[in-house]
């Protein structure tokens, strides 16, 4: 106790240290103002720094434009330097050596002016981003708590953080513009006539751009749309999906030929305006003196500065991105939030003394504004008492614990401390004198020791270990190898519940706050820790307010005042001795429900709790339908509401009515190993004819770029003839290049076409093959996250399309490049192979600056996350926990600590910007440098007699060409290991076998079905929780035709029966029987057709009314059929009634019908195959009270002549029950009609009755 004075003894000091109201806030004031001013000269160093950076990165990306345009006027030069000189070798050498070394400055220059641009750019985009992640973070953490229940969620944060928060703008943009004018200036000085001639081909190049372009985007959201389709598994039959996977495959064979067709007239639009330019090309020469040289400067300035606004789009786009995700950020950094975190305005009091008042508070969630919460609310607590909140879930017990911590404000009404209304404190101040311990401890993911002084800032090691003594957890601290350094891992995962429960209630014993907030403090802990803590608890509550949320009873007894909250009001208040006297009231009920829970057998709670949470988690029954829609047609099963939501108030205080959130993200498919193309291709086996015409048309299509190559060496020493020849050969070699355009513009659409077809069809086979396995795997497949219907929807949708290009696209692109490399080194072989070895040598340095260029280009947006994940992580931490922190006022130590995360990557994001601006540079260097050896080689070898003019350059344009056409075309190639881990996620769903396998045809079928169903000592556990016992030893006999009811804690087990029964599952041990024959003996699809079952919530497929009925019987049912079954279920006479009848449409999921409606389709689909066991998952219980009556009278009328299993329905149901089974704890403990029953005294069933009796008079 000593230590507790210690740490109260601090606290009284702190609290002293605000002896003057008035002179606290001006000391803060003024504070902040120091703060402000240091900050802004900050600021605006950073800021100079970075418009220094961007203005030098600008003049670098400026040179840098420039250099290939004025690379265009060199290659003009060396042109005519061996066009004029063909005859006086000796004066070409000296002539091209002079414009080689103009090549080499240019390489200098251009290197420079790259290096400039890349790393100035970079650097201060880096910078710029870490300050925005920085500044978007401290505003997220001043915001209210209402911000992220409506606006953003966590996952959203972290993306726009941990991505290329304002995508890095690389000055792309001003590099292209400088390229775009360099190359039209120069062509216009050089040459303005020819110039004008080659601009009027242009509007016919970006309009064939612009139709490709939108074209391709059409059809690829047409194909997304369908396989969308296609992909929503849960929501079709099997028949169904083959009609889905049939149609996508025809928007992705006409994306090929659209694609095709696209390609292929840019290239012909290119290659015939290079035809028209030779062809006037030689006018000039003959008529206006130009050289030859001058006519390919212009002709390649003129393509250079085209070239460059093709380029732009994608930088445009980029911007655009980077903008728009700019402007979000922007947006919330700008915004003010009503209870702002940073605001130091607000009283503050000398002492405080911890008297609390709600007074006729209204209020309602801002996520759900039509969900009135509180409705004329009041509370009084007074300092330094105990007060006790219990009741049902969602009655607003913890509404009221989060109005005083004032994380919301109420929307009418007052919430007051001293008597000040709570709007008028300082928000900080006020905060830490509240101390909060949940439910759901959040700890941070760093080490025990700085999550404990969250509680207080600057503590010191002896106050944090003092409150660890008091919170009981030193002994297990103290046993870990780092003790209070040890890392408590995201969200806590290292340690136990009941650990970081201990961890947090250290935390909020250092704070010494004077109101204390326990939100189920405990209920996490095994019973030896909960007597522990809760006796640390008792002590820390001396002489504090303490507000209790519905707890164990022990904690309940205890407090000075009980209040029973029911649909927000207070029903019941007193001690827990007054609220015993009346034995009806609601209070008793709750007690009387705990002390038969304490009796039963094998009662420790930590068992207890995890086979509440085992049902309350249970494996999302929304995955069952996807079988039912197979082999029997039914409808979704019971949604996890509380059996205790009909029946007014909460069967037990500790009972929680929300399952645990799921994670986020879902973890990569099984580790599957890579599959072999030879795989892939023996699905492909119909299309090898296919296959092989394709492969014949890329190979001639290999042949282009490599005849463009000898077309251009052709025109240039054309240029040099004498006049008559030149006048002929120049209409020859034009009509040439059309002749090559038209070429192009019919083998492309083919090739794209035939290798279109062969992956759309590989594609149809892979999803039809994967989508049957998914319909035939046992549920329990579902219940792992991987498998959820969106990760097996992105399975079949994106995974499969991805395979195609091991087979599709990469097969073409190989067999072109293929192609292109062996055509071009047999022409430059053949033209001078001294100089084909020398450009060859050279020309991986082409390769390796377009991968470079290319690398950069797409932005190093991968690397940026993977730096920034230790940072993100904190920033995920405190967002996802953000009433923790601003509970513990911790926005400061946050950001401390993001900041700290941030510096190792800053440097490495600097460094990376450095050795890009290095690479980037050497990459232009090589380009220029590569033109000036091959010239200079080139000029040599015609000296030396080895080769002549025409074939240098033939060597020199088929091998770089063939070199850019293989670079370019290798970019349009996805990522092969992608495509292979896709390939491995898709087979390992196809590779796999079910282990309850509907599609299986073996299994016995009974010739007549009277309904007798028997459960004999079964025990049961779901294979996701195998830690998790649901039942231990379960026998129950259900005899034909009788309706049989389960009832209840939710959590319990009664929908797992109802599983059990449909063989969802199998059991652990024990046997499930049908009229004496094990039911894993009888085959699967059959028994499913026995047995009809309606659920709380019916799903419904997008498709007509007489579809839905008509696919419980397997979509056979005749008309005559559904309309009976129509009549039966109450359905037929609003069916009618619509103006399309049966033919009316339900929308996706139902929603064009009302929610009795579409309970009673389901219900006419359950009973179309007319089955002899009826199971009813709480069907009405999500019904108004109009529709209920329909639904239920349709349902009496169903259940005639039929086995009926009821879980846990209205009171009326169950009354007229032939048995009514109460389960408890993985039993049945009790069993008998509704009036043996009640009449057990103390029994469990007679106190839910006397508890949904309670709560409804209340």
């Amino acid at each position: 106790m000593a230590e507790e004075s210690n740490i109260n003894s601090n606290g009284e000091i702190h609290e002293g240290a605000s002896s003057s109201n008035h002179q606290e806030q001006n000391g803060t004031s003024t504070i902040v103002v120091e703060e402000e001013k240091r900050g802004k000269s900050k600021e605006d160093e950073k800021n100079s720094t970075d418009i220094m950076l961007m203005v030098i990165g600008t003049i670098g990306a400026v040179g840098n434009g420039v250099s290939m345009p004025l690379m265009t006027i060199l290659m003009g030069q060396m042109i005519d330097s061996f066009g004029k000189n063909q005859t006086d070798v000796h004066e070409l050498v000296h002539v091209v050596s002079q414009v080689s070394l103009k090549y080499v400055y240019l390489a200098l220059g251009s290197g420079v002016a790259a290096f400039l641009q890349v790393t100035c750019w970079m650097v201060t985009g880096e910078r710029q981003a870490a300050r925005i992640r920085g500044l978007y973070l401290k505003t997220l953490l001043r915001q209210d708590v209402a911000f992220f229940d409506t606006e953003t969620s966590t996952g959203e944060v972290i993306a726009r953080m941990s991505g290329d928060t304002v995508l890095i703008q690389d000055a792309m943009g001003e590099k292209l513009m400088a390229t775009f004018l360099g190359g039209f200036t120069i062509a216009f000085i050089k040459g303005w006539l020819l110039t004008l001639v080659m601009i009027s081909a242009i509007p016919l190049l970006v309009l064939s751009g612009a139709t490709m372009s939108r074209l391709i985007a059409k059809m690829a959201t047409v194909g997304q749309a369908a396989y969308s389709e296609a992909a929503a598994v849960v929501e079709r039959t099997v028949g169904a999906i083959r009609t889905f996977i049939e149609i996508s495959t025809i928007p992705g064979v006409r994306e090929g030929i659209f694609a095709g067709f696209g390609i292929g007239m840019l290239m012909a639009v290119s290659f015939c305006s290079y035809g028209l330019a030779v062809w006037f090309g030689g006018k000039m020469v003959l008529e206006k003196g130009y050289t030859g040289g001058e006519v390919i400067n212009v002709i390649i300035a003129v393509l250079t500065g085209s070239m460059s606004l093709g380029q732009a789009s994608p930088s445009i786009s980029a911007f655009a991105t980077g903008r728009s995700a700019a402007y979000k950020m922007f947006e919330t950094i700008d915004r003010k939030p009503k209870i702002d975190a940073y605001n130091t305005s607000g009283r503050t009091l000398d002492d405080i003394r911890g008297d609390i008042e709600l007074r006729d508070v209204y209020f309602s969630y801002p996520a759900r504004p039509d969900e009135q919460i509180f409705n004329g609310f009041s509370l009084s607590i007074p300092s330094g008492t105990v007060a006790a909140l219990v009741g049902q879930s969602g009655s607003g017990k913890s509404t009221v614990i989060s109005l005083i911590e004032r994380f919301y404000d109420p929307l009418a009404g007052e919430v007051l401390i001293d008597g000040v209304n709570l709007k008028e404190f300082q928000l900080k101040w006020i905060r830490e004198k509240i101390g909060l311990v949940s439910q759901e401890p959040v700890l941070f993911t760093s080490s025990i020791k700085d999550n404990i002084s969250y509680g207080k800032d600057g503590a010191t090691v002896e106050e944090i270990r003092s409150a660890a003594e008091l919170a009981n957890a030193t002994k297990f601290i103290d046993k870990l190898p780092q003790g209070l350094d040890t890392m408590v891992g995201e969200h806590g995962t290292q340690l136990s519940g009941g650990q970081k429960q201990r961890i947090a209630i250290a935390r909020a014993i250092l704070k010494n706050p004077r109101i204390l907030l326990l939100d189920e403090a405990t209920s996490a802990l095994d019973a030896e820790s909960e007597r522990i803590v809760q006796e640390a608890l008792d002590r820390i509550m001396l002489n504090r307010t303490t507000v209790i949320v519905a707890h164990r009873l022990t904690t309940v007894r205890n407090a000075d005042m009980i209040a029973v909250i029911h649909q927000g009001k207070i029903v019941e208040k007193g001690s827990h001795a007054e609220l015993l006297e009346d034995p009806d009231g609601a209070y008793s009920q709750l007690v009387r429900l705990q002390e038969i829970r304490k009796e039963s057998e094998h009662e420790t709670y930590d068992n207890n709790k995890s086979e509440i949470t085992g049902e309350l988690s249970r494996p999302s029954s929304q995955r069952w339908s996807l079988k039912l829609s197979r082999s029997q047609g039914s409808s979704r099963g019971s949604s996890h509401r509380s059996f205790t939501l009909q029946l007014g108030l909460t069967t037990g205080l500790s009972v929680h009515d929300s399952a645990p959130d799921e994670p986020d993200d879902y973890p990569p498919a099984e580790n599957a190993p890579e599959v072999p193309i030879s795989r892939l291709a023996s699905l492909n086996k119909p299309e090898i004819p296919v296959l092989a015409a394709g492969t014949v048309v890329a190979s001639v299509n290999g042949a282009i770029l490599p005849i463009y190559g000898v077309l251009i060496s052709k025109a240039i020493k054309t240029f040099f003839e004498p006049p008559h020849e030149l006048r002929k050969d120049s209409k020859f070699w034009a009509l040439m290049f059309m002749t090559l355009g038209l070429a192009t513009f019919v083998l492309y659409p083919i090739r794209t076409y035939l290798f279109s077809v062969a992956g759309s069809k590989l594609i149809q086979r892979i999803r039809s093959l994967c989508f049957e396995k998914v319909v035939n795997m046992e549920i329990s497949w579902f219940d792992e996250p991987e498998h959820s219907s969106g990760a097996i929807g992105s399975r079949l949708s994106s995974d499969a399309a991805t395979v195609r290009t091991l087979v599709g696209d990469q097969l073409a692109t190989m067999v072109q490049n293929i192609a292109t490399a062996i055509i071009a080194i047999v022409i430059a072989f053949i033209a001078s192979w001294q100089l084909a070895f020398i450009i060859l040598a050279l020309v991986p340095l082409i390769g390796t600056s377009g991968i470079i260029q290319r690398r950069f280009m797409k932005g190093f947006s991968a690397d940026a996350k993977k730096m920034y994940e230790e940072a993100s992580q904190v920033a995920n931490d405190a967002v996802g926990s953000i009433r923790t922190v601003a509970s513990f006022c911790a926005e400061e130590k946050v950001m401390q600590l993001y900041r700290k995360k941030c510096e190792g990557p800053l440097k490495t994001g600097l460094r990376l910007g450095l050795i890009s601006g290095v690479g980037f540079g050497i990459s232009s260097l090589l380009l220029f440098s590569f033109y000036s050896i091959s010239f200079y080689a080139g000029a040599q070898l015609v000296e030396g007699g080895h080769t002549t003019f025409s074939e240098v350059f033939r060597v020199f344009f088929a091998l770089t060409m063939a070199a850019v056409g293989v670079s370019h075309s290798s970019t349009f190639t996805s990522d092969t290991t992608k495509a292979k881990a896709a390939a491995a996620s898709v087979f390992s769903i196809i590779d796999r076998e079910s282990k309850i396998d509907p599609s299986d045809e073996s299994g016995t079928m009974l010739q007549d079905v009277k309904g007798e169903i028997e459960l004999r000592h079964v025990s049961f556990k779901y294979p996701s929780r195998p830690d998790v016992q649901v039942f231990r030893d379960i026998s129950l006999a259900i005899h034909s035709g009788q309706t049989v009811a389960l009832v209840g804690e939710s959590g319990s087990g009664k929908s797992t029966v109802i599983a059990l029964l449909q063989r969802f599952y199998n059991p652990d041990s024990g046997s499930i029987k049908l009229d004496g024959t094990e039911i894993q003996q009888l085959q699967l699809k059959w028994l499913r057709q026995q047995m009809g079952l309606v659920s709380q919530e019916p799903v419904l497929f997008n498709d007509t009314i007489r579809a839905n009925i008509a696919y419980g019987k397997e979509g056979e049912a005749t008309e005559a059929e559904i309309i009976a079954a129509s009549e039966l279920a109450n359905a037929h006479k609003f069916i009618s009634s619509m103006q399309q009848g049966y033919d009316t449409a339900v929308g996706e999921r139902g929603v064009q019908l009302s929610g009795g409606q579409k309970q009673r389709v389901a219900i006419a689909r359950a009973l179309v195959k007319n089955p002899k066991i009826l199971l009813l998952d709480e069907a009405t219980s999500a019904l108004d009270a109009e529709s209920e009556r329909v639904v239920q009278a349709a349902l009496d009328q169903a259940m005639v002549n039929r086995t009926t299993v009821v879980v846990a329905h209205r009171l009326s149901t169950i009354q007229n029950a032939d048995l009514i089974a109460v389960v408890k704890n993985g039993v049945i403990a009790e069993k008998g009609r509704h009036e043996a029953l009640m009449s057990i005294k103390d029994g469990v069933y007679a106190s839910l009755v006397a508890l949904h009796v309670s709560a409804k008079t209340a």
